[in-house]
């Protein structure tokens, strides 16, 4: 079933929806993970997930939060070091958590990983001989299907051509780059100097090299941006041409993360000509021919994530969108969060608590999440809207064996602005988000989240704002 992809910016009606609200690459969202969930509760899960002979096939993830500067916009656990040895030791105990995991997987081998992705931090600041190194070792634990989606995140100003040689050499087939924005009074300010001739040169070697599909990571709101300024970076970008572009906006938090102080208010720009960048991006973007996904994401017309959602087969997780949904997520490396059918994992967050976790012979999950009944029922919902921008109830019934406006009576009210607002309509069996609505999708999903109702008489947990 195809999937209207158009999308139609209204800055009134952005205004007036912005507000804090969880991004859903998780329902329950993380503020919602407890340390009652912790690694004995995890080796549970895997001992029970793995007996299932029908158990799903598995998605791996890898956290490598070493950089060698601080990009001082960045929100990420991340580790600033020039000392080679340092990444060494990571690798080594991240070794020992691949035994720890994989000895719960059955014997016969049958769980194949499908996809995989580095993460960071910076995955390839690892030299080439460290990169052949810890992925013959996971090659050695798992069993990887043919077909494999394997990525890696990159940044061109630590990145040498015998690196992603390596990477190449391994199996990796998707990249993504993180740009940001090529204006140098930008750059200078956030500290990442990645002039574009560089990211271009980068980018032809990725291409060169046979890497199927490549991906830009740009940010709005960041300081001195301005719609005419950005426009230059996105007129750029759009010759460069990648297969999928990400859009995301700039979480000023320096209450968490103390470098952002860094930034002068007067530096920032105000939400108004945030909105008129977000409207200029999006506008030229699908002007050129991209497909706008969902969220913050963009893709080529017969890029895998288009055609997974024209087939309704999209699906959201840690990584964003995904075109392979039902697999289980098997997250190593401090910080990093595993999902299965039923349970959250995150692992802990200092490096120095990892490594005496693993020293002791424990899984390193510090808390989590179990989901129950009315939790695996809102996140079908959630995750249906994020990804089709349309829900039928029907499906909810029949999937649930409940009656659909029964059971969400007191969430369904909360729809009546965006339908008022030509946002959503709701007719028949369909929950269809209208292309005027398609930027809010995180508004339109956060009406059956049922613990922002609870959060409203508690402690609201803190969420990045949806525009």
């Amino acid at each position: 079933m195809s999937v209207n992809q158009e999308v139609i910016v209204d800055i009134d009606l952005l205004k007036k929806y912005d507000k804090p609200g969880p991004r859903y690459t998780s329902y329950p969202t993380a503020p919602h993970f407890h340390e009652g969930f912790d690694d004995k509760s995890w080796e549970e899960e895997l001992q029970k997930s793995n007996a299932n002979e029908s158990a799903p096939d598995l998605s791996l993830y890898f956290h490598f939060p070493f950089c060698d500067t601080l990009c001082l916009y960045c929100g990420c656990n991340v580790i600033i070091t020039r000392t080679p040895a340092k990444i060494d030791e990571y690798i080594e105990y991240l070794k020992k958590e691949i035994d720890m995991l994989a000895s719960y997987l059955p014997k016969n081998r049958t769980r194949k990983v499908r996809q995989f992705q580095w993460g960071g931090g910076t995955p390839t600041y690892l030299t080439a001989d460290q990169i052949r190194d810890i992925m013959g070792y996971i090659r050695e634990q798992f069993e990887f299907s043919d077909g494999i989606e394997a990525g890696v995140e990159t940044d061109p100003r630590e990145l040498t051509y015998d690196r992603l040689q390596a990477l190449r050499e391994m199996g990796f087939n998707r990249a993504s780059m993180g740009v940001q924005d090529f204006d140098p009074l930008v750059q200078k300010t956030v500290n990442r100097i990645q002039p574009e001739e560089m990211t271009r040169r980068h980018f032809n070697s990725l291409r060169e090299l046979g890497y199927q599909s490549l991906n830009i990571d740009l940010i709005y709101g960041l300081p001195h941006q301005t719609p005419e300024r950005f426009e230059r970076t996105v007129d750029s970008i759009i010759d460069i041409s990648p297969e999928r572009i990400a859009l995301f906006n700039y979480a000023h938090v320096p209450w968490l993360k103390p470098h952002q102080n860094y930034f002068k208010e007067e530096w920032l720009p105000t939400a108004e000509t945030k909105l008129r960048i977000i409207k200029m991006a999006i506008d030229k973007f699908t002007d050129a021919g991209y497909v706008f996904i969902g969220m913050d994401h963009f893709a080529k017309p017969d890029d895998e994530l288009t055609l997974a959602q024209q087939e309704r087969k999209l699906y959201r997780n840690f990584q964003g969108y995904s075109p392979r949904a039902g697999l289980d997520l098997y997250a190593l490396g401090m910080t990093s969060i595993s999902q299965t059918q039923d349970v959250y994992a995150q692992n802990v967050k200092e490096i120095t608590t990892y490594y005496q976790r693993i020293s002791e012979g424990r899984l390193p999950v510090f808390k989590g999440y179990e989901l129950n009944r009315e939790d695996q029922i809102r996140r079908w919902v959630i995750t249906r809207l994020m990804c089709d921008f349309e829900l039928h109830p029907s499906e909810v019934e029949e999937a649930f064996d409940i009656d659909f406006n029964d059971y969400f009576a007191e969430d369904l009210p909360g729809l009546e602005p965006f339908i008022d607002d030509d946002l959503v309509v709701y007719q028949g069996d369909v929950i269809k988000v209208n292309p005027l609505g398609r930027l809010l999708i995180r508004n339109i999903a956060m009406s059956f989240d049922s613990y922002l109702k609870r959060e409203k008489k508690e402690e609201t947990p803190t969420y990045s704002r949806t525009v």
